[in-house]
């Protein structure tokens, strides 16, 4: 039997998760895998930082992601999630007793999560608007561009539906950087395009931003 969570955007659905993960320590099995990953990308910080259990859970996973690409993260990560995903695609099917998510329950425990399931599914669901994770080139003019500066202004772009993630630098070449960040983005809400051409290549932005370019973009 798989586990099953939904309406992780609220707090009765990540309440849900935080039982699941009393005294357990990843979604399934004894180590990290893209159970863990899948989930963790619909939870956001503030609501995992609630609930004690998701809040252990959520930091472990994030400082794991981190590991594989560092850099300062606001929201969810979804470029390091995109690696995983796209990494399982080549790695041979896993048994069917791999997958279980709910390990070895009880049958008391198992009777438990059937009902809190069964619960969730009697609530009428709103319809969730698909989202994407993107990952953007951004270019400065010259060398001497001052890259944390230009990440500052990219950063500053808020709008509903959109979350940055984790960047790094590049190297170009002769001396060049550019920044490579993360965002996942409500496909209803964000236009990338749209994004890039209103925001960050038009003035004050394009003072330090000679192009964006992107070069990742996965459906979640």
């Amino acid at each position: 039997m798989t586990a099953s969570f939904s309406d992780l955007h609220t707090e009765t659905g990540v309440q849900v998760l935080d039982a699941y993960l009393s005294g357990k320590v990843y979604i399934s099995g004894n180590k990290i895998s893209v159970d863990d990953v899948k989930v963790y990308s619909f939870v956001a910080k503030n609501l995992a930082d609630k609930f004690p259990n998701v809040k252990r859970w959520y930091n472990l996973i994030a400082s794991a992601l981190a590991s594989s690409f560092p850099g300062k993260a606001s929201g969810v990560t979804v470029g390091a999630i995109a690696t995983v995903i796209e990494t399982s695609k080549d790695t041979p099917a896993a048994d069917d007793d791999d997958l279980d998510l709910f390990g070895d329950e009880t049958e008391e425990e198992q009777k438990a999560a059937a009902e809190r399931e069964a619960a969730i599914k009697a609530k009428p669901k709103k319809k969730e608007s698909g989202k994407s994770s993107v990952v953007l080139d951004v270019k400065p003019w010259d060398d001497e561009t001052d890259m944390k500066k230009l990440e500052e202004i990219v950063r500053s772009v808020e709008m509903p539906g959109l979350l940055w993630g984790a960047s790094k630098l590049a190297a170009v070449g002769y001396g060049i950087k550019k920044l490579q960040i993360m965002m996942t983005i409500v496909d209803d809400l964000v236009s990338v395009d749209n994004l890039i051409e209103d925001y960050l290549e038009v003035e004050p932005a394009n003072e330090y931003i000679q192009s964006c370019d992107i070069v990742v973009f996965n459906k979640i």
